[in-house]
C-alpha cells in the first residue's frame, strides 16, 4: 500500500493541513460522510480489520492456554458447543473460526482423545453428525473460561464498553450483510 492509512480515509475535498471552517464536516455535509468513490475508504477500513485480527490472533496463539488441545481444536470445540444435535462435516467447516486446513483429520483425532462423537444423522442413513462428548463440552468450558481472560486482557485496556458495544454492532452487521450482497 503505498498511501498512508490518514490519506486513504481522506474524504474528498478536504485538505491534509491547516484548520480551514471549509473542511470541518456538518450533520447535512455530504463530503464528510459519503466515502471516496475510488474505494480508498472501504480498503482502509478492511485493512484496519484485518490488521487488528491478526495482531489479535497472534496473542492469542501465543498465549499459553490451549492444552491439551491446540487453538485450532478448541475452534472446533468451541462451534460444536452452539449445535448440540451435532453438524455435518461440511457445515462444521462452514461454521468454525479459523481456517482449518485438515478439517477430517482434526475430527479423528479429537474424536481419539474421545472429545467428540460420530453418529448417524437422523433420517439420513449416510449422513454423519460430530457432537462434543461430555469430556469435550467440560474441556470446552475449562479452556473457554482462560480464553475469556486473555480476551478481556487484550480488549478492555484498548476500548472502553461503548467502543466495545460498537465495534460488536458493526461487525455483526458486517457478517449478517453478505448472504445478501451479490457476488
Amino acid at each position: 500500500m503505498t498511501t498512508s492509512t490518514a490519506e486513504a480515509v481522506r474524504p474528498p475535498g478536504r485538505s491534509t493541513g491547516g484548520s480551514s471552517s471549509a473542511g470541518s464536516s456538518s450533520a447535512g455535509s455530504s463530503a464528510a460522510t459519503e466515502p471516496p468513490a475510488d474505494g480508498r475508504l472501504a480498503a482502509a477500513s478492511w485493512e484496519a480489520l484485518f490488521r487488528a485480527q491478526v495482531a489479535l490472533m497472534r496473542r492469542f496463539s501465543a498465549d499459553d492456554i490451549w492444552h491439551p488441545v491446540s487453538m485450532r481444536e478448541y475452534d472446533v470445540l468451541f462451534t460444536l458447543t452452539s449445535a448440540p444435535t451435532g453438524l455435518r462435516l461440511n457445515e462444521l467447516n462452514r461454521e468454525v473460526l479459523v481456517t482449518q486446513p485438515s478439517l477430517s483429520r482434526m475430527v479423528e483425532r479429537l474424536e481419539s482423545k474421545g472429545l467428540v462423537t460420530r453418529c448417524a444423522a437422523e433420517g439420513d442413513r449416510r449422513g454423519t453428525l460430530i457432537r462434543l462428548t461430555d469430556e469435550g463440552a467440560a474441556l470446552q468450558k475449562e479452556i473457554g473460561r482462560r480464553h475469556v481472560r486473555s480476551i478481556r486482557k487484550y480488549l478492555e485496556p484498548a476500548l472502553d464498553e461503548h467502543q466495545m458495544t460498537t465495534l460488536l454492532e458493526l461487525c455483526t452487521t458486517l457478517r449478517t450483510a453478505q448472504d445478501s450482497i451479490p457476488d
